[in-house]
């Protein structure tokens, strides 16, 4: 019994720690709304993990990942990130131009936390394998932000050894060991939530 309580408390404590990642579910994109927001990138296919740290205690808030391939979309799991001009459907954002990528870290970012960006430069199959796992993953439920990620990026050739965690700091470390990445830290000193972000970015 004290072995199940103790496993109880465990899962009821990563459920709170991630919490950043819990929103209500939004109104799908069709296909038709997709197609018209198609943005494919510039330069060498890439993925690029997003990890939302808070400034006072280093643990993460929330993970998203970016693939650009065939198009680039940011797979951002029960996140908090919506636009009227952006179009949504399974947790994937689509149309994500320079623009709109800057304002979602700026949208995360603010006196509280930073975001971290991980960046890797992939082949076009591995872009499109990621693609098409992020395409048809579905919309992620309450807290499972970093454990839908990273079970993604481990089906994945070449990244089958990243381990399944629910903690955004976690998943930021392992893949920080990993030859190649390239690491940037997104600040701001803004007060407010995602939604005021936005606003300010679009301003």
């Amino acid at each position: 019994m004290a072995v199940r309580a103790l496993r109880a408390g465990v899962v009821f404590g990563v459920l709170a720690l991630l919490m950043g990642c819990a929103v209500s579910s939004m109104p799908q994109a069709t296909p038709e709304e997709i197609a018209a927001k198609t943005y494919v990138a510039d330069g060498a296919p890439k993925l690029t993990l997003f990890t939302v740290i808070n400034n006072n205690t280093g643990s993460g808030g929330h993970t998203a990942l970016m693939v650009s391939g065939s198009q680039r979309v940011i797979f951002d799991p029960a996140g908090s990130f919506f636009h009227a001009d952006v179009a949504e459907r399974g947790d994937v954002l689509f149309g994500m131009t320079p623009g709109w990528v800057q304002a979602y870290k700026g949208a995360h970012a603010r006196s509280t936390y930073h975001v971290v960006s991980q960046e890797f430069v992939v082949s076009p199959e591995q872009a499109e394998r990621a693609l098409q796992l992020v395409l048809s993953n579905g919309a992620v439920g309450n807290a499972f932000c970093t454990q839908s990620t990273s079970s993604i990026l481990r089906q994945v050739p070449g990244f089958e050894d990243v381990k399944t965690t629910f903690y955004p700091a976690n998943l930021m470390r392992q893949l920080a060991t990993r030859p190649g990445v390239v690491m940037n830290e997104y600040y701001e000193n803004d007060a407010g939530d995602v939604r005021d972000g936005i606003i300010a970015a679009q301003s």
